[in-house]
């Protein structure tokens, strides 16, 4: 499975990378599924109903859950909870849709991937740009430990970076573009065993053949 989020920009460019993009997915092995990651580039930083439409007619639905190999994948809108003030009644479903997937802890492992991070490094530290306010930080924190989610995994932050809150793991995951920090472009590849979550960063040029 493949998994990358936020990758557009707004117009006059969007259209062309809409197009390049589209055209660069077409190359990926079939076999491979393709998982799209909604950010704040996709939808805007303030999303409407008609920026996420178009999100959603180019690359399908901005929010889902999954199942690969007995692995709950959940797939969240994360714009939502920077700035909802134009979608709030989009916002409502998004909440009532994630609090019935979340009763099912019937999966070994459940995971959650979403653009912007709950926190950079620990869970209570001041917002920011990259961040979510505190008070719903917190609150989603704790309902996804409760639910017995084990890994979040981010981007947004153009550097890797991650902490923990409780026993659950929040990965932020660099570039394969642009970097903000002294990473290389490059990707996180994930192993899923029995009885853990393993990942690691690895730069273009050192993406190894075999990651099992």
């Amino acid at each position: 499975m493949f998994s990358f989020s936020s990758i557009l920009v707004e117009e006059p460019f969007r259209t062309r990378q809409e197009n390049d993009i589209k055209e660069v997915l077409n190359e990926l092995d079939p076999s491979i599924p393709l998982v799209c990651v909604c950010g704040n580039h996709d939808v805007g930083d303030q999303p409407t109903h008609s920026s996420i439409q178009r999100y959603i007619d180019h690359f399908g639905d901005d929010y889902f859950d999954f199942y690969c190999s007995g692995v709950h994948c959940i797939v969240l809108n994360s714009q939502f909870y920077a700035h909802s003030t134009n979608v709030e009644d989009l916002k409502a479903q998004h909440e009532q849709w994630l609090d019935q997937v979340l009763k099912d802890q019937q999966a070994k492992h459940t995971i959650i991937f979403q653009h912007i991070p709950w926190f950079l490094k620990t869970y209570d530290e001041e917002k920011d740009y990259f961040n979510i306010e505190i008070n719903t930080r917190l609150q989603m924190l704790e309902k996804f430990h409760s639910a017995g989610v084990k890994k979040i995994f981010c981007g947004h932050y153009h550097r890797n970076t991650g902490g923990s809150y409780k026993s659950m793991e929040q990965i932020v995951t660099s570039a394969i573009g642009l970097q903000l920090g002294k990473d290389k472009s490059g990707v996180r590849l994930v192993r899923v065993t029995e009885n853990d979550i393993e990942h690691q960063y690895f730069s273009t040029e050192d993406i190894p053949s075999n990651f099992m």
